[in-house]
C-alpha cells in the first residue's frame, strides 16, 4: 500500500508540475532578412525563408521586425535548409500567431519568393 501511495505521488508531481519548455530567444535582427536567437548555450543566426527586400524598403522592414519581435521574444524555428552556412527557416513568435515573412509580405514590403 505504501509503495502504491508513494508511486502515485510521484505520477501525481510528475504530471501536475508543468514541464519546463526553452525555446529560442530573440537576440538581435540584423537586417530584415537575418537574425540572430540563442538559446540556453548556444547562439544561431537564421536567414529568413524567402525573403526579398527591397534596398528602398529595408529600413522600414527591419523596424517593423524589430517592434513586432523584440528583443528577448520568445519564438518558434521551422528549419528549411541551409544556403552558404546560414540556417534558413520561418520564425514564429511563441504562440504561433506572427510569422516574420508574412508579416512582410502582408505590408507589401516583400514578395514571397518560395512556394509555402
Amino acid at each position: 500500500m505504501k509503495k502504491l501511495s508513494k508511486l502515485l505521488i510521484v505520477v501525481c508531481l510528475i504530471v501536475i508540475n508543468p514541464v519546463i519548455v526553452n525555446s529560442a530567444e530573440i537576440l538581435q535582427i540584423k537586417s530584415s532578412n537575418t537574425i540572430m536567437v540563442g538559446d540556453q548555450n548556444r547562439n544561431l543566426t537564421i536567414g529568413l525563408f524567402c525573403v526579398d527586400v527591397n534596398e528602398n524598403d529595408e529600413l522600414e522592414a527591419t523596424n517593423l521586425l524589430k517592434s513586432e519581435f523584440p528583443r528577448g521574444s520568445k519564438v518558434k524555428i521551422k528549419p528549411f535548409g541551409f544556403k552558404e552556412n546560414l540556417l534558413l527557416a520561418k520564425v514564429f513568435n511563441i504562440q504561433g500567431t506572427k510569422e516574420m515573412t508574412e508579416l512582410l509580405v502582408a505590408k507589401h514590403l516583400t514578395s514571397e519568393i518560395c512556394p509555402s
